[in-house]
Parts: structure tokens; sequence; C-alpha cells
């Protein structure tokens, strides 16, 4: 296929999929969905091999939808579907790796036969449950597991399958709501799909699949084999929940393919929701690989092919059913830093240090003038420093979620934003510093109790430095001035102050080698007070003889 109509028609069906994507902005009913996007659409060929995805969507949905339609396509053959069907599930096993994820995958039929999937995934408000999220002694406590059935029979929903849903979580309007929405933006994407098809006379998608997939395997063998053969190891503490876990990985790089072995990882925990299903650890191994290797290739499975992944079973990288995984991102957040940790030295300018990870936290009350709400915001600590560029304050990494805005959060649910600012002096010192952390602290403005659920990270251990950074400086809960170290469901009482302290970044390089106006431009914007420079610059503050 001539490369330049290739690139036409891949860059086409992107945009389908980002059109859905902004569709499902307009018509969300949460905060989890609109305000935070924390949604994928993917389109997939015939045998649910994902092809492209929105733009914004979290790359690690990329790479599990595929994996979740073929099992689908196994419990429902393809031969059996009609148009108007939506297949869906969230059994952590199967999908994403916790409950409130909902995979969801629609036929797209053209002349009788199916010639896609339009596949999308949403985390929901709520799929009931106990009201926190880390403590938890199994799946079952998590609340409802859905297995691969049918959402939506040849455009008629499934009445009975929405009542079980509604019947067992605490928002059903918000819930349901997303649900039909992200199942009607399956539909704009079937006909946008359907009109691609036409204007290109193209009878299926079978061919220019074999194109996608095949190109973009071929550019990642051709990365990877440029890297030097060789089998690197890197290990890490993390924060676990009470107690430190340990990450392992073991990364052989051979010829065109790059092995990853997690042995050596702590062993799944029986009483924290911490552990991760394969599908998830597959998925987190992918994203530090893509961005450095090939990083202007759109997601697709094409890409994947080339990279293998194990990890043991019954370890907290492969859990076992049905052990608790309602947290499991404070575990996945940090394999990209296993990874970097590991190969660093041959990726050269995309190695990355530590960053300061997404402190999700969820509000749910019910008060006068607001109803029965339930409000997420996912704030993150500061990201890590590379080689030739300084660390970026607060931004989503490693996945592609949005901040509600302060102003949307106070319009949902009785809080007042005090502060919301940088953290001086949260960065890790290096030749290129990390970037900083923020300050989050808010009131409670109303009458009722509220249950808070919040999910920290790097608040034991610091994100690491690479190449001789320094560690970022890690976060800290307080509650009316109390240091919080455990985590239930928290009795959020009117009056009471919340403060986040989220964690900086680490540095890249030594120190020592930072350049004098550097530093200098840090104290004067406020992101490095005077003393902490002296202390982690001295060649730089020093007055030259």
């Amino acid at each position: 296929m001539d490369g330049i109509i290739l690139e036409i028609m891949w860059n086409r069906l992107i945009a389908i999929m980002n059109e859905i994507d902004d569709a499902i902005v307009r018509t969300s009913f949460s905060t989890i969905v609109g305000e935070s996007r924390d949604f994928g659409y993917i389109l997939t060929d015939e045998r649910g091999r994902s092809l492209c995805q929105s733009t914004f969507s979290p790359p690690n949905f990329c790479v599990v939808l595929p994996r979740t339609a073929k099992t689908l396509l196994e419990r429902f053959p393809i031969e059996t579907l009609q148009e108007g069907d939506v297949l869906a599930t969230n059994d952590p096993w199967i999908g994403t790796g916790h409950l409130p994820d909902f995979v969801m995958i629609s036929p797209v039929f053209v002349g009788g036969h199916v010639v896609a999937f339009v596949g999308s995934i949403a985390h929901v408000s709520d799929v009931g449950g106990h009201s926190g999220d880390i403590e938890a002694l199994d799946v079952f406590q998590e609340g409802l597991r859905l297995p691969p059935c049918k959402l939506y029979r040849a455009h008629a929903p499934n009445d009975e399958l929405f009542d079980l849903i509604a019947a067992n979580c605490r928002v059903p309007d918000l819930v349901v709501g997303d649900l039909n929405a992200m199942i009607g933006t399956h539909w704009i994407g079937a006909k946008r799909l359907r009109e691609f098809l036409e204007d290109h006379q193209l009878p299926h998608l079978s061919a220019l699949a074999r194109e996608v997939h095949g190109r973009s395997e071929t550019v990642m063998r051709q990365r990877i084999d440029a890297l030097p053969d060789g089998r690197y190891e890197f290990g890490l503490d993390i924060d676990g929940y009470e107690e430190v876990v340990h990450l392992h990985a073991t990364i052989a790089i051979r010829g065109s393919d790059i092995f990853v072995d997690y042995a050596g990882s702590s062993d799944q925990r029986p009483d924290a929701a911490i552990n991760c299903v394969y599908n998830t650890t597959f998925a987190s191994t992918m994203f530090p690989f893509k961005c450095a290797l090939v990083p202007e290739i759109p997601n697709n499975e094409g890409l994947f092919r080339p990279i293998h992944v194990s990890a043991p079973e019954g370890s907290i990288l492969n859990a076992t059913f049905p052990h608790p995984v309602k947290s499991r991102a404070k575990t996945t957040n940090n394999l990209n830093q296993v990874i970097f940790g590991a190969v660093w030295r041959v990726l050269g300018e995309h190695a990355q240090a530590g960053s300061g990870s997404i402190w999700p936290f969820t509000l749910r009350g019910e008060e006068e003038g607001y109803g029965r709400f339930v409000v997420d915001m996912l704030p993150h600590g500061g990201r890590g420093a590379l080689p030739e560029l300084d660390g970026m304050p607060p931004v989503a990494f490693p996945h592609n979620s949005v901040v509600t805005p302060c102003e949307i959060m106070e319009s949902k649910a009785p809080v007042l934003f005090v502060r919301k600012e940088l953290r001086i002096d949260s960065a890790g010192a290096g030749r290129r510093r990390g970037g900083l952390g923020q300050v989050i602290e808010l009131r409670h403005v109303g009458r009722n109790e509220m249950i808070l659920s919040l999910i920290p990270d790097k608040i034991v251990c610091e994100p690491p430095g690479l190449a001789g950074g320094e560690p970022g400086v890690v976060g800290t809960v307080l509650l009316n001035g109390r240091e919080l170290e455990r985590f239930p469901p928290i009795r959020f009482r009117a009056g009471d102050v919340l403060e986040l302290l989220l964690p900086g970044a680490g540095g890249f390089g030594p120190p020592s080698e930072r350049e004098r106006e550097l530093v200098a431009r840090d104290v004067a914007l406020g992101y490095l007070s005077p003393q902490a420079a002296a202390v982690s610059y001295p060649q730089a503050v020093t007055p030259r003889s």
C-alpha cells in the first residue's frame, strides 16, 4: 500500500476515534469520565486486533482492550453476533485489572459481515462493594463483577443486566448514564467507519490492518535491533501498603526482541488491593518502550509483538483470583521506573527518572443542594527528569488522565479548595532536576459527613533519580494537621481540612553539573528556596573566585 495513502487513511481512522472521544466528554454524566477523562476508545479489526485509539486515551487501555476483545469473542463467536450487539465485562482478570473499568466492544457490519469493532473502556463512578480503595481481603469486597455478557442485543438494552448494575452501585444514574453514553458513541463510530470504507471503496479493513500492523512491527523491531544486545537488571522498593513492596525486572535485548521477566518481585498481598493481574502488568510494560523507541507511531497491536513479558503467577504482578486488585495502579505506576532503571543507559535521551505518581481521591455523600454525589479527582506529582530536559510540573504520567478542575469539584460537592500550588523544594536535584510536586488543600463546607477515599503513593519510598540524580521528596497526607499513614474509608466531617503534599520527581545526572544560570532561574521562579539551592547546588551559588 502506498505510504501516503496509508497515512491519510490511518489518520482518518484516528480522527473517527477522536470524534467519539469528544462526544463522550459532552454526553457523560460523571466527573471521572467527563472531567478526568478516565476512558479510552480503540478501533480493532474483525479479529479484535487494535488499529488505533483516540489521541487522549490512556495508552494502557489500547494494550489491554484487544486482549479483552479476544476473550469476549471466544464467549460470543463472531458468527453469532448481530448489528447493535454490545459485548462487555469488568472482570479484572479479563479486562484492565480492576472492577471500575468496563470494557465494551461493538461489531461493525458491512454487507452482512463483521469488519471491525469499536471498543471502549470507561472507569465508572461506582461498582458497589466497600467504600474504600486499598484495604480489602478479596475482590468480592470490591464490587459487582460481570463475566463476559451482552449489554445490548441488536440495539436493544439488556434491561435485566442494567437493573442488576444499577441495584449494586451507589449512584446508578451516573453509572448507567455513562455506560449508555459510551455505547451511543460506539454507534457514531460504526457509522463513520462505514462511511470511511465506502469513500475508499474498501469491502473490509483486512488489507489496511495488515499494513498498519506489519509496518508498525517492522519499525519497532528496527529500533530494538539498534540497541545493544544484553541483559539488564534493576530492583526498586515501592510504598506497597503498610509494608514495602519490591519490584524486580530482568530485561534481555536479543536482536529485534525484548524479554521482560519480573521474577524476584514481591508475592501478591492477601490484605491490600495493590495486586496486579497479568493484563495490566503487560500493558504497563509496553508504555515506556513505546515512548522511548517509537513515540511518533500511533498505538496499535503491531508495536507490541516484539516485546515479551513474564511474571511469576502468584506474584504482585500476576495476582491470582480472588485477590483484591482495586488499587492496582499504586503498583503498576511504578513499573516504568523499574524498566528505566534497568535500561536507561541504552535508551539515550528518552530515559526518565522516577515520577511523583497519581493520587486518586473520591468524595461520596449526600447534601442538600447537591443530592447524592460521587466526585473524583486525579492529581499527580512531578514528572521525572530526562537526560537533557528538566522534569515537568504535575502532569499525568504514565497515562493521560486530566485533573478535574477545582471549580467543577466545588459545584458537585460541598468542598472549598483553599490552595492548589506547586510544592517548593520538592524536586530531586540533578544536572536536570525533577518536576515539582504540588500542594492541594480543601475544606468540607457542608453539613453532612462525606466518605473520602484516597490512594496516595510515594509517601514512604522516594521517586528515584537516575545517573547520579537525587530522588524527589516524598508526599504527605494531613487531615486537620494530623499525618495519615493508613487509608481505609475516611470520615470527612463538616469543617475538616485535607492537605495533600504530592511528591516531587527524581533528577537526572549529578547535581554538581547543573548550570549556575538554571539554578538561579529556579530560585527566581520560586521553585527552589535559596537555602535548598545552597545545599543541593553549592557549586552554583558560591561566588566565582
